[in-house]
């Protein structure tokens, strides 16, 4: 067992003794098609993100963030550059390291919500657990926690077509923390959103980053939202152009 230290969120996270960041990324590049007409959706990015931290990107769409968020999660690969996640460094895990790595390490949530029209929300936070046998009732208290931390325990029954496009969201969050991830990933999880929930919804993250000990890389182009961060990266045509 590790000890803890205190992230800036001012949450207890688990310290690596190697005191490694959560997320190393070193001169990464990622381009589509080739030729004159190839797209260099990443050109030489270089950051890291310190454990426990919510740290966004921004940037007009077609930037790279979401080709920067499928390469951190172990989604897609680069053509040139290192990740390293948690102290594992991408590349040398095969399909199988890969699908591990996402299961049990890292938690998405995406902007469409992803949930399962015909199970209840408890249903949709339990699938995770169910894919890594856990037992049925550490499952079913861990699935009570979660939706209890997103506010939503009197809707644990309800379908996704019953619940407003936040209590999706937010059912889509307690999905994502089920297994216990050292980190999650957001691809504009407000995007759906009016302005007022996501608010909401990004100030859930932030908690969520206090209560769980979880770092949080979260992509997003609404201005409002980025006084959440502990951190923003911009990213403009394939490069990391400010950080603040």
């Amino acid at each position: 067992m590790t000890e803890s230290t205190r992230g800036k969120s001012g949450t207890a996270v688990a310290e690596d003794p190697s005191g490694r960041p959560m997320i190393e990324v070193e001169s990464l590049h990622r381009s589509y098609g080739t030729g004159p007409a190839a797209v260099h959706a990443l050109r030489g990015v270089s950051f890291d993100v310190p454990r426990g931290e919510l740290v966004a990107l921004k940037g007009r769409s077609g930037s790279g963030k979401t080709t920067l968020l499928n390469l951190v999660g172990g989604l897609d690969s680069p053509d040139e550059g290192r990740i390293t996640v948690d102290g594992t460094d991408l590349s040398g895990l095969g399909e199988n390291g890969l699908l591990e790595l996402r299961r049990d390490r890292i938690g998405f949530i995406f902007q469409s919500f992803g949930l399962i029209p015909i199970l209840s929300a408890a249903e949709n936070v339990g699938v995770p657990m169910r894919l890594r046998k856990t037992d049925p009732r550490e499952r079913e208290e861990r699935v009570e926690l979660l939706l209890s931390l997103v506010g939503l325990a009197d809707h644990a029954q309800q379908r996704p077509g019953e619940l407003s496009g936040g209590q999706q969201q937010r059912v889509a969050i307690a999905r994502a923390l089920a297994n216990k991830p050292a980190l999650l990933i957001a691809d504009e999880p407000t995007g759906q959103l009016d302005a007022e929930t996501g608010l909401a919804v990004m100030e859930l993250l932030r908690a969520v980053v206090r209560s769980e000990g979880v770092t949080v890389l979260v992509a997003t182009h609404d201005n409002q939202l980025l006084s959440l961060a502990d951190r923003v990266l911009e990213l403009s045509d394939g490069h990391i152009v400010e950080h603040s």
